[in-house]
Order: structure tokens, then C-alpha cells, then sequence
């Protein structure tokens, strides 16, 4: 326990020390991104909303889909599954993508994967106003709760923080691992209510569902955003221990696993 608190304790001491450095990653990351795009930035809106429109028409006319205020309930979930799938896919490679860089100079390596998860946190940021365009074309009703919409956002950004560090570590030894995890992100994505309310399926699989962390991640978020309620302490602690325990885990890998990188990337 001690020997994690000190890891968490170095590495914080890093992430401090290099912020200026993660600064200029995420920047690179945003305008590669969008580089010799002609709507830059604003695909970030229109993405959500686009995908909205299709699933809206596709699974509430064909499917008949019984939720009120669709399109709301699938643009929250889009928006917050985008985040978590492009962040994850991004931070993956970010090792190997600088191979070069950590071969030259010393930076403390666990920058990079985090770098390309705050950079999806950025452009998820600007998703956001998908979110509150539809909600003033549908009409839909905005609480107080929505004030706290950054909540389930933290929570989700440190258990995409933990993801990356994971995966990056592992890809480094395991190439083929950027083949297999876009396969899981696929059927994580069907395996979460996005577009399908949760009391639709069995209740063996309902309960099975409460142990995906992007579950109560969307729900918290629906809740105080679509629904103005506060959630209750089961969601909290759900949310809470999901990013917690992830976040160590990715770390302690990581870290275990950063020693040899130099021989593999």
C-alpha cells in the first residue's frame, strides 16, 4: 500500500512538473486532428449529432424504442461512450507513436498516454454543446441538477486515464493488442444501454450490466441532465471505486511494465 501511495505520489510530482509539456501534446494532438479539415472544430458538434439523428431514426421508429425524450437519452449516451473509445483507442499506440521521442530525451513516459486522453477530454468538451442543442430543440427540461454535469465527466476521464495507461503498457509487448481492443470496444458498446433502455433485458442481464463502469457513468450523467435527479449512493460508489480501482491498476502496470519499453518500441 505504501509502495503504491509513493508511486501515485512520484507520479503526481511528474504530471506537475510536465504540464507545460502535456499542454503542447494535447494542442498537437487537436490540430492534427483537425488538420486541412474545413469545419475543424465543429465536427465535434456535428459527430453526436449525426449519430444521434441516424440511431434516432433507425432504433425509435424501426425498433420503437419506448423513451421519452430519444434523442436526448442517445446523444448523452454517444457523447460519453465516444469519449471513453477514442480516448482509449488513442492512448493505446501513444507509446509506440513516440518511440522516437522517448528514445532521444527523458520524459517521464506515462505523459503520453495520458496527453491523448485529455485531448478527447477536450474535443468531448465541445460535443457538449450537441448535448444542449438538442435539448432546446426537443424542449426538454433543464434542471439545476444539469449544473452538475462536469461530476460524472471527472469521474469517467480518471477511469479513461487508467485505461490508457493499461493498454499503452500492454501494446508495447503485444502488438496485435490494438486488433483485439477495438473488437471489445465494439461489443462494450452494444453491452451498453446507449440506444436501449436498460429494463429492456433479462433481469440476469440487467444485473450484469451494473458491473460495466460506462453504465453508471452514462446513468449518472442522463440523471442529472436529462432527468434533474440526483443519484443515488449505489451510482456514486459505482462510479467513484470503478475510476479509482482502474486508475491504480493502469498505473501500477504501467510502471511495472516501463522499464523494458525501450526495447520493444
Amino acid at each position: 500500500m505504501n509502495q503504491n501511495q509513493s508511486q501515485l505520489s512520484r507520479s503526481w510530482g511528474h504530471f506537475v512538473k510536465y504540464k507545460p509539456l502535456i499542454h503542447e501534446l494535447v494542442s498537437r494532438d487537436l490540430k492534427v486532428k483537425y488538420r486541412r479539415s474545413f469545419l475543424g472544430y465543429v465536427w465535434s458538434i456535428l459527430n453526436p449529432l449525426m449519430m444521434m439523428a441516424l440511431q434516432t431514426i433507425i432504433f425509435s421508429y424501426m425498433f420503437r424504442a419506448d423513451i421519452p425524450n430519444y434523442p436526448v437519452y442517445l446523444v448523452c449516451g454517444n457523447v460519453l461512450f465516444t469519449f471513453f473509445n477514442e480516448s482509449a483507442n488513442m492512448g493505446l499506440t501513444s507509446i509506440i507513436y513516440n518511440g522516437t521521442l522517448i528514445k532521444k530525451v527523458y520524459i517521464p513516459k506515462f505523459i503520453f498516454p495520458l496527453s491523448r486522453v485529455v485531448s478527447s477530454f477536450v474535443t468531448m468538451g465541445f460535443s457538449l454543446a450537441a448535448v444542449l442543442l438538442v435539448m432546446i430543440f426537443t424542449r426538454a427540461p433543464l434542471g439545476w441538477t444539469a449544473l452538475l454535469f462536469w461530476v460524472p465527466l471527472v469521474f469517467e476521464l480518471v477511469f479513461c486515464c487508467g485505461v490508457a495507461l493499461l493498454l499503452s503498457s500492454l501494446t508495447v509487448y503485444f502488438r496485435d493488442m490494438q486488433y483485439l481492443f477495438s473488437i471489445l470496444t465494439l461489443g462494450w458498446m452494444y453491452a451498453t444501454p446507449i440506444f436501449y433502455p436498460l429494463e429492456q433485458l433479462p433481469l440476469f442481464a440487467q444485473r450484469l450490466m451494473k458491473l460495466n463502469p460506462m453504465y453508471h457513468y452514462i446513468n449518472m450523467f442522463r440523471n442529472l441532465v436529462m432527468y434533474g435527479n440526483i443519484p443515488g449512493p449505489n451510482t456514486w460508489f459505482a462510479c467513484i471505486a470503478s475510476a479509482l480501482v482502474m486508475f491504480v491498476l493502469g498505473l501500477v502496470v504501467f510502471r511495472k511494465l516501463q522499464r523494458n519499453f525501450i526495447l520493444y518500441i
